[in-house]
């Protein structure tokens, strides 16, 4: 508690977040990350939120199941997505293994080999879904204390870009 104009207020540092993590490349301060799944077109279809210090490749299988069932054609709908393609940050055997029993085909850059393996023409697509995200400025820093605010923040921004995606595709 720190003195403040007559009444006490808390510390920001002092509080631990649920969500929040010492950042490894800004000297350790609180920070947390956004972690985006999308299609083709670059709509998004899952975000979650962690803290700044957690790997990324902890977040592909609740970010692969928090995709809902993929609607279309008559007939048995599809749950998930033919490929998955990802980075060098997601290359892990044992990702590879769950991806595939999920009936998904992974197509992850192997660490060690030389880029220019034709991955990054399609990883375009989610940086610009990242971009887009961060365009809300209440998501490019993070203001909120409350984890489920800053979430619920991040899940009205994907339907936002989701509503303008469509809506431009109808028209």
């Amino acid at each position: 508690m720190v003195q403040g104009g007559g009444r006490r207020l808390t510390c920001a540092g002092a509080q631990r977040r649920p969500r929040t993590g010492p950042n490894p490349v800004d000297r350790a301060k609180p920070g947390s990350k956004h972690h985006v799944i999308s299609d083709g077109n670059g709509i998004p279809l899952a975000v979650t939120l962690t803290g700044g210090n957690r790997n990324d490749i902890t977040q592909l299988m609740p970010l692969i199941d928090a995709i809902g069932p993929v609607r279309g054609k008559v007939g048995r709908p599809r749950r998930r997505s033919d490929t998955l393609l990802t980075d060098r940050g997601y290359d892990h055997d044992k990702y590879r293994r769950l991806v595939r029993a999920k009936g998904i085909k992974p197509l992850i850059a192997r660490r060690g080999t030389p880029h220019g393996s034709g991955l990054g023409t399609h990883r375009y697509v989610i940086e610009q879904t990242i971009a887009l995200l961060h365009w809300f400025r209440r998501l490019r820093v993070r203001w909120e204390i409350r984890d489920d605010i800053h979430e619920a923040f991040m899940t009205l921004a994907s339907t936002i870009i989701c509503w303008r995606r469509l809506n431009k595709t109808m028209c």
